[in-house]
């Protein structure tokens, strides 16, 4: 985007930078039978064309259900010449038939480098009195230092789309110990939320929990572009186990009629586990964990598009089956769920070094 690319019409009304406050007053003054409702400041940043429309398209949905001023970033990194533009509107829902609840939008389109622009700039249009959730698309970039997350309460990413996902880890892994009070929560680890509540509840099964200790493979069916979540699903198995990390296996064998990663585990009465991770085209995000314990056998299955899991439940003479709530695909409705959750995310850090360990035993 430029300084001269015209904006979709979505975005409000262009307003100086300068004079956003005043805008935004005479925005409610205009209508009456507007009420402004924020319970949190929500950024979107994004360095990808086309952006601010989509994700004004996205803020729409959200404040549905959460009541926000939302922020949307836009910077072209590779436009030399240094410009900011800014739009405002509202995004409006009617309560009880009545009266509409609306959220301030503000729109930044931003070229250059940004130097101090983004938190001097940007970051004055903040409501310093409500914490701020900042959700970043895409490859993490030299944007993302302290001088950006020290500002932030809760930061949503989606490893996903990355491209070299250990060196951005690492750096993830680095600004939590720079800033202990940071939440972050990663879209590929809210894919996996459902998946961990039906291992709970299948488990609570006295059969099952009887067989906990004879597990011995572990097999996870996933779509390609969602290895991190597998791994992340995978990570959270061994270190609620307890399983240690074993030494490398070859599946020369087997990736030759698909792609299959293997992890051999030793859990904690020294017994090995072996842990596969098949990537298939046709799966869901994540299409099938399946848990085998001598004569017992756990499964979690979900058909891709489906909202809803298989939980099976298998051994002699007892079978359970029952179905369970899938987690959402697109990337606003798992962000919703993030805002609805809230919490500090503390069994995101709990996984951390282990997942990183599986991350780097394949790279």
């Amino acid at each position: 985007m430029n300084a001269t690319e015209t904006i979709h019409p979505e975005l409000g009304r262009e307003v100086p930078v300068g004079r956003i406050d005043r805008e935004l007053r005479q925005l409610w003054a205009e209508d009456e039978a507007r009420t402004n409702a924020s319970l949190i400041n929500l950024a979107i940043y994004s360095e990808s064309p086309g952006s601010l429309e989509k994700n004004s398209r996205a803020v729409q949905s959200l404040t549905r259900e959460h009541a926000c001023r939302a922020m949307l970033i836009h910077i072209d990194r590779e436009n030399p010449e240094a410009t900011i533009r800014a739009w405002i509107t509202a995004h409006c829902h009617l309560r009880s038939g009545q009266k509409s609840v609306c959220c301030e939008q503000i729109a930044f389109a931003l070229t250059g480098q940004t130097k101090g622009r983004l938190r001097n700039t940007v970051f004055a249009h903040l409501n310093s009195d409500l914490p701020l959730t900042f959700w970043w698309q895409g490859e993490l970039s030299s944007i993302f230092s302290e001088r950006l997350y020290s500002l932030v309460d809760r930061f949503i990413i989606d490893s996903a789309s990355w491209k070299s996902p250990a060196a951005s880890f690492e750096r993830i892994l680095s600004a939590l110990t720079d800033a202990p009070r940071l939440v972050v929560q990663d879209l590929e680890w809210t894919r996996t939320f459902q998946f961990r509540v039906s291992v709970a509840a299948l488990f609570d099964d006295p059969v099952a929990q009887a067989s906990l200790a004879s597990v011995r493979a572990v097999t996870i069916r996933h779509h390609p572009a969602h290895r991190i979540a597998a791994l992340q699903l995978l990570a959270w198995l061994a270190t609620q186990s307890k399983w240690s990390l074993g030494p490398s296996l070859d599946l020369s064998d087997e990736r030759k009629v698909g792609q299959v990663e293997a992890f051999s585990f030793e859990s904690r009465g020294g017994a090995e586990i072996i842990a596969r991770l098949v990537a298939d085209p046709a799966s869901a995000p994540l299409g099938k964990l399946e848990i085998t314990a001598g004569d017992v056998s756990v499964e979690i299955d979900r058909d891709p598009g489906a909202s809803h899991l298989g939980r099976l439940l298998r051994t002699p003479g007892h079978c359970l089956d029952i179905p369970g709530p899938a987690d959402p695909e697109y990337a606003e409705d798992l962000v919703a769920e993030q805002l609805s959750r809230g919490g500090k995310n503390s069994l995101y850090r709990k996984i951390l070094p282990r997942f990183l360990e599986l991350l780097a035993e394949k790279s």
